[in-house]
């Protein structure tokens, strides 16, 4: 039948009782799986990671400019990473340091929802936000 048709036999399932098969044009099958698989891949969405970096007595003016820039980070469906760099002896301000990200995180509760609170790891803290969901 699938020569008189000029198309393939394709075999769809080996293991069945008898084996199944199906009449095709098999390159044609091959093109739209192709075409399928890419529109999947257009749809899905690629996360990327911004990082804003502070130091622990950052002035009010850089706070802002660096706040302007994660919110628009944000809006762009980008994640934020900010973190506080602490250098030489001024880890004894970690308090400082945790008091700016927690400022962040309200300011920009609007945008953007805070996946990880602040955590010391060595000389960083870090703190994670995700963009809201667009409604």
């Amino acid at each position: 039948m699938a020569e008189e048709q000029e198309v393939d036999l394709v075999e769809i399932s080996p293991n069945a009782e008898p084996p199944v098969c199906k009449i095709m044009d098999y390159k044609k099958f091959l093109y739209e799986q192709k075409k399928r698989d890419k529109m999947l891949k257009a749809k899905s969405s690629q996360i990327t990671v911004k990082e804003i970096r502070f130091g622990p007595q950052t002035d009010e003016h850089d706070y802002e400019f660096k706040k302007k820039n994660a919110e628009k980070f944000l809006k762009e469906g980008s994640k934020l990473k900010a973190f506080v760099f602490f250098k030489g002896r001024s880890i004894i301000y970690k308090e400082q340091g945790q008091i700016l990200l927690l400022r962040l995180a309200t300011d920009l509760e609007e945008w953007g929802k805070v996946e990880a609170m602040p955590v010391l790891e060595g000389k960083r803290m870090i703190m994670f936000i995700a963009p809201k969901k667009k409604k």
